[in-house]
């Protein structure tokens, strides 16, 4: 397997110290002390990242709509999202008008990436695949920053399990936040809720969360939540989350 393109950018000293201090001090704060940590701290040098495919995206996109009008907001087209995804798209950016949504994806199409690297590499090689489609685009679209808000929690699958509440994010360089850490999933469904938020269909039908249509599917009663994402492979992550 070709290897993807890792970074890894490691903290200012006095920054490392701020985040682990603020990542104790923040454990059991919840995601409304987090996100007042955050952009206290780092002003506005912040995006929040979304897939769309999730429920804590659509939890953060609201949360923050409330707190910071005009907050940037990325997304990803990966050129394989599903009809539902680009439907959501359409209809959180009416739903948060104050929201400043940004749209990244690769300058390779498809074609393109099929008579580079042969058809279907989803399914040979889904770590390029995903460092082409998602990786790399992210890091532009975070170039510049000083701190990113991702839909992370622990309870989404084990290789969450221990993430903090605040971090260092060593492959982009900047800091990470990760306001819903300590949600369940039910936690976010009640925020949703109570809130009338619009959500990706797919959800409804077994879909706990979605990606790319070639490395998705729905996940049986008893299946961790991301065992839907390159079922059959050893991949769990898409490598935005990990070192």
């Amino acid at each position: 397997m070709a290897d993807a393109t890792i970074t890894h950018l490691d903290a200012p000293a006095a920054e490392d110290e701020a985040l682990r201090a603020a990542a104790a001090a923040l454990e059991s704060a919840g995601p409304d002390a987090i996100l007042d940590w955050l952009f206290e701290r780092y002003a506005d040098g912040i995006t929040l990242a979304s897939a769309f495919g999730n429920t804590s995206d659509i939890v953060l996109m609201d949360m923050v709509a409330k707190r910071r009008p005009g907050a940037e907001v990325f997304y990803l087209d990966t050129d394989f999202l599903y009809d539902e995804t680009y439907q959501l798209i359409e209809r959180a950016q009416t739903f948060w008008p104050q929201l400043d949504f940004r749209l990244h994806r690769t300058a390779l199409s498809p074609a393109q990436q099929a008579a580079i690297h042969g058809e279907a590499l989803w399914a040979r090689e889904p770590d390029l695949c995903c460092d082409i489609r998602k990786v790399r685009p992210i890091g532009d679209a975070l170039a510049g920053k000083r701190g990113w808000i991702t839909g992370v929690r622990r309870d989404q699958s084990a290789a969450r399990a221990n993430t903090p509440a605040v971090q260092w994010d060593a492959k982009f360089g900047l800091a990470k936040a990760n306001p819903l850490v300590t949600w369940s999933e039910k936690d976010a469904w009640a925020y949703i809720f109570a809130q009338g938020l619009p959500y990706n269909p797919l959800f409804d039908q077994g879909f706990p969360t979605v990606g790319c249509t070639h490395c998705t599917r729905a996940v049986q009663p008893g299946e961790d939540q991301r065992a839907g994402r390159w079922s059959g492979t050893d991949k769990v992550e898409c490598g935005l989350h990990t070192a």
